[in-house]
């Protein structure tokens, strides 16, 4: 578990068992050029581990997290971040969004969150990721 807890790359810690959530990794590792990001469900044993190592229960929050060099960033800060991290035409201007106030974004993320279940629908269990993405998830 030590190479896990000690990587350098960003790690997402998402919902496995939201359609929506599980739909966005695979948008994230789409377009991932720089390999930036590592994954793990929050239902997973390494969010466990994390959890412990940071005296965190990251399965309360109800959102994504990122840890990013010991920082971690949820809701909204933790999309953006992901976001201007991506290799698309328009990253650099997800800046935009740090214009829109913190509690209007989160505000924004809470109600979609709350509702994605609705939306979009849940599995019975996590995703399994396939062989060629294996490697970028920490399970």
């Amino acid at each position: 578990m030590a190479p896990v807890l000690n990587t350098r790359k960003d790690i997402i810690l998402f919902d496995g068992v939201c359609n929506f959530c599980n739909r966005y990794i695979n948008y994230i590792i789409a377009h991932d050029g720089k390999n930036r990001f590592s994954f793990a469900p929050l239902e997973s044993e390494t969010a466990s581990a994390l959890g412990r190592q940071y005296q965190l229960n990251f399965s309360k929050l109800n959102s994504i997290v990122v840890i990013s060099k010991d920082r971690f960033l949820t809701e909204s800060k933790a999309v953006l971040h992901i976001l201007k991290n991506l290799n698309t035409w328009w990253s650099p201007f997800v800046n935009l969004g740090y214009l829109i106030p913190g509690f209007i974004r989160n505000w924004l993320y809470k109600t979609f969150a709350h509702n994605r279940y609705a939306l979009f629908g849940q599995a019975d269990s996590c995703m399994v990721p396939t062989e060629e993405v294996r490697g970028k998830f920490l399970i």
